[in-house]
């Protein structure tokens, strides 16, 4: 594993290991030259490839032919930030090892171990990658959506920028509520390629996978949404029997009145404006007529998922969701006025109900007398019919 160069008399050592390490020395004729030589080993888990949330360990050995030093170790992530891992205890100095924090997708690209010594001086840089493969988007996303309308939800991974050669899978789950049986929508492969592959699974949503759609993402779209659309949708990807995900909950404002219809002149109408599920402490439901004024404003307050407007004229009201005095979605509902001749059918339809109300309560008592007093006549006739009998029977006796 070594070669010397015949005119710079330099020796090349390859393939280098912590075996390697000691004192060389170059004769020549009555010239001696020694030389140290130190070697350093770094090592990372699970080879660099990682997924969010993991924890990496780092492993620097040193061997030499003198005493071994008192490293002094400096560690540099990607966006050449100091990281500072735990130090786990070790007897000697031939072994090093460092626990990292967790790890994010961010976290991906070449990191630097700086390695410093007194006695001997020692200044080196050791370099190594990390590679973590996950999501772009945060956490747990929120996305507002009305009744209606179109939605695309989108997972945007990074195994095209950093280049992550290995294959992996993945799947696309949806429960409505927290505590609900999931449901997969669709499963996805890609392979050491780098090529993607979806398939749908369900039928239980009415949705589409886009055609066209930027590199590295799996997205589903709900062509028309449906109140109870909402939920969590989880975007699971698995390498090596481990496991990453990222959510996002769809939120869906829908609106109605009570009654439906035309308002007639002098009745009233509730206006109903709801969400999915609870909002955050910084969010609320507003209901506000166009050109009107801050006694026509209803706030919902912390939590609700419902509020309700009372309104006796004709107008176009809207309800917004807003979150930190931004207005994330909103939905019109314009109040028509019924026209003059179905407010008279209403008035003339309520009178007449009342009349008819009247006339059945009527019927209704003259009946209940009329029966009543046949039924005491019958009860009459029947005990003259006993009479008769009993006299009779006494009769045929004598």
């Amino acid at each position: 594993r070594s070669e010397i160069n015949p005119n710079s008399k330099h020796l090349k050592v390859l393939d280098l290991r912590l075996s390697d390490a000691g004192i060389y020395t170059c004769d020549y004729g009555s010239h001696t030259v020694s030389i140290s030589l130190h070697v350093f080993k770094l090592t990372i888990s699970l080879d660099g490839h990682f997924l969010p949330n993991e924890v990496p360990e780092l492993t620097l050995m040193q061997n030499s032919s003198h005493p071994l030093p008192d490293l002094n170790i400096t560690l540099f992530s990607s966006n050449n930030n100091i990281v500072r891992p735990k130090l786990l205890p070790n007897k000697t100095r031939q072994k090093y090892i460092l626990k990292l924090k967790q790890l994010q997708a961010t976290d991906s690209g070449t990191w630097m171990c700086h390695v410093r010594s007194d006695s001997p001086l020692i200044n080196q840089n050791i370099s190594f990658d990390v590679k973590v493969l996950g999501f772009q988007n945060p956490d747990l996303e929120k996305k507002y959506a009305t009744v209606d309308s179109t939605v695309i939800l989108s997972w945007r991974l990074n195994f095209q920028k950093i280049k992550w050669k290995e294959g992996f899978t993945g799947q696309l789950n949806w429960k409505q509520q927290e505590n609900a049986t999931a449901q997969e929508l669709l499963d996805f492969n890609v392979t050491a390629r780098g090529e993607q592959h979806e398939t749908k699974k369900s039928s239980c949503l009415r949705f589409e996978i886009p055609e066209s759609k930027p590199e590295s993402t799996i997205e589903v779209k709900l062509p028309k949404v449906r109140f109870n659309h909402s939920g969590q949708y989880e975007c699971q990807l698995a390498y090596n029997r481990r496991y990453s995900q990222s959510k996002i909950e769809l939120v869906v404002m829908k609106v109605s009145a009570n009654p439906v219809g035309p308002l007639p002149r002098g009745a009233k109408m509730t206006l109903i404006c709801q969400v999915s599920s609870p909002l955050p402490s910084n969010a609320h439901l507003r209901w506000e007529r166009v050109n009107g004024t801050q006694m026509d404003i209803r706030k919902s307050k912390q939590h609700e998922v419902k509020v309700e407007v009372n309104v006796s004229a004709a107008g176009l009201w809207n309800c917004h969701l807003i979150e930190d005095n931004d207005r994330k979605i909103s939905l019109n509902y314009p109040v028509e006025e019924a026209p003059g001749w179905i407010s008279y059918v209403v008035i003339g339809a309520s009178i007449g109900g009342s009349v008819l109300v009247f006339g059945l309560a009527c019927l209704c008592i003259t009946s209940g007398i009329s029966w009543q007093r046949r039924r005491q006549r019958a009860k009459r006739m029947a005990q003259a019919r006993q009479h008769l009998l009993e006299n009779k029977t006494c009769q045929c006796q004598q």
